[in-house]
C-alpha cells in the first residue's frame, strides 16, 4: 500500500501566499499529479490496483476515473467532496460567487476564518470531524510534533476551482462513463461536504456503491469511534473481496 498527499499539502509547502491557506490554480494540476503517480506505482506494484482518496481527494479521484486518467481495479471514496454543506444555492450561482471574490481580492486569500487566534485550532474543530477524541488528539500531537503540516482554511482560488471542478463531475454522462466498482462511505451528519451529492453520485455512478450513515458519524468516518469505523471497514473489506480479490500465484 502507497499513500501519498497532494502538492500544497502536508509537509511539501503551501501555494498561497501564507503558511497555512490552501491553494491551487486549477483542480487539474492535482489530477495530472495522481495520474503521473498512478502510472508509476502501477508499474511497480501486482494487481489488483485500487485507488481510495477521502475528502477533497475522494474528489480528485472520481474526477481522474471520468477522465480515464486513472484505471483502477476498484474505487473507494470516503466522504468525498462531491458537493460543499451549506446553503441549497444552485452550483451555477455559488460558482458564480466564489468567481466574483477572486476578483474583488487576492485569490490567495483564506476564504474564512481558521480561528480568533493565529495558529490555533478552533474550538469546535472536533465537532465536524469525528466523536472519537483519542483520535482527534492524535492529530493535535503530530501538528505539535511535526508544524510544517498545519492546514488551514481554503483560498477563495481553490473554492472557486473546486466549483469549477465540480461542474466537470456533475456535467451528464460523466459518472455514467466510469464503469469502475466505486464504493462510497458518507454521513448525513456531515457539515463539510453534501451527503445528498455523494447520494446522487452512488445513483449516477454504473457501479456505485453506497454505505451511509447518520449521526453517530462526523466527516471523518474513518477515524470515528470504533462501532463506527469497525462497520466501515468491514464494508470496506467485503467490497474490496467482490470487486477487487487477490490475485492467485
Amino acid at each position: 500500500m502507497t499513500a501519498a498527499d497532494w502538492r500544497g499539502q502536508a509537509g511539501s509547502g503551501r501555494l498561497g501566499t501564507d503558511a497555512v491557506t490552501g491553494h491551487i490554480d486549477d483542480f487539474g494540476i492535482w489530477v495530472d499529479d495522481l495520474s503521473g503517480l498512478w502510472e508509476s506505482w502501477k508499474a511497480e506494484t501486482p494487481a489488483p490496483h485500487v485507488l481510495a482518496g477521502h475528502s477533497m481527494g475522494g474528489h480528485l479521484v472520481l474526477r481522474a476515473l471520468a477522465e480515464r486518467r486513472v484505471d483502477p481495479s476498484a474505487a473507494l471514496l470516503t466522504a468525498p467532496m462531491l458537493g460543499m454543506a451549506g446553503p441549497p444555492l444552485p452550483l451555477r450561482v455559488q460558482h458564480w460567487v466564489a468567481k466574483l471574490m477572486t476578483k474583488v481580492g487576492a485569490p490567495t486569500r483564506p476564504a474564512w476564518k481558521w480561528s480568533e487566534k493565529p495558529g490555533e485550532m478552533p474550538a469546535s474543530r472536533q465537532a465536524l470531524l469525528t466523536h472519537d477524541d483519542a483520535r482527534y488528539g492524535d492529530e493535535l500531537w503530530w501538528r505539535e510534533k511535526r508544524p510544517e503540516l498545519v492546514m488551514g482554511p481554503g483560498s477563495w482560488g481553490w473554492v472557486e476551482r473546486a466549483y469549477a471542478s465540480r461542474r466537470v463531475l456533475d456535467a451528464s454522462g460523466a459518472m455514467e462513463a466510469v464503469k469502475v466498482p466505486v464504493l462510497l462511505v458518507s454521513t448525513s451528519n456531515d457539515k463539510l461536504v453534501s451527503h445528498d451529492a455523494v447520494v446522487r453520485a452512488a445513483e449516477r455512478l454504473p457501479h456505485g456503491e453506497l454505505l451511509a450513515f447518520g449521526k453517530e458519524a462526523r466527516h471523518e468516518i474513518l477515524r470515528e469511534v470504533d462501532p463506527v469505523r469497525d462497520r466501515a471497514m468491514a464494508a470496506i473489506a467485503d467490497f474490496l473481496d467482490r470487486a477487487a480479490p487477490p490475485q492467485s500465484a
